[in-house]
């Protein structure tokens, strides 16, 4: 992959990355404190530590992107951690952001090794992020359903939120 194919790509995944914050925003914000317990199953994680890895794997990617490096690990949750506590790692993302928009296409198209299972050029990678943060964002607003909390429109309306047509449609 040339750099400019790289850089390319780049941007049309990070602008998919910047609408998709706004919308999981919202989802992570609507989580109960109460209910940060919250399970479904026994092999499910709890409401709190699958929001936690919803974010923290965020900013995992990015920072990963930008080092060309993922052997860090993630942040980790803190005990007793609120709903706050997650919206306010997820506040730092937008600035991360801006860090990956600002790599140069050499950068992007470096390829770099994931975990031992696959080596791709740092640009696909920004795929991989958007769909993994899509699976967990589509798990907790799951939870949030059945906690009976209120769930935020995701790609249309909700029953919280019902789809309403533009007045100048």
């Amino acid at each position: 992959m040339s750099p400019a194919e790289a850089k390319a790509i780049a941007n049309v995944f990070v602008g998919g990355l910047e609408s998709e914050y706004a919308t999981t925003r919202k989802v992570v914000s609507a989580l109960p404190d109460g209910q940060l317990d919250f399970k479904l199953g026994e092999k499910g994680r709890t409401a709190g530590e699958l929001a936690w890895h919803l974010v923290a794997s965020e900013v995992w990617f990015a920072k990963g992107i930008v080092a060309a490096d993922f052997t860090a690990e993630e942040p980790p949750m803190p005990p007793n951690a609120k709903t706050t506590d997650i919206a306010a790692l997820y506040e730092t993302l937008p600035a991360l952001l801006e860090k990956v928009k600002a790599l140069p296409g050499e950068h992007l198209a470096e390829e770099t090794d994931f975990f031992g299972i696959m080596k791709m050029p740092l640009v696909s990678y920004l795929g991989f992020w958007n769909n993994h943060a899509i699976h967990h964002r589509g798990q907790l607003s799951t939870y949030l359903r059945a906690m009976n909390a209120h769930v935020p429109s995701i790609y249309g309306g909700s029953a919280d939120e019902p789809f309403q047509m533009p007045a100048t449609a």
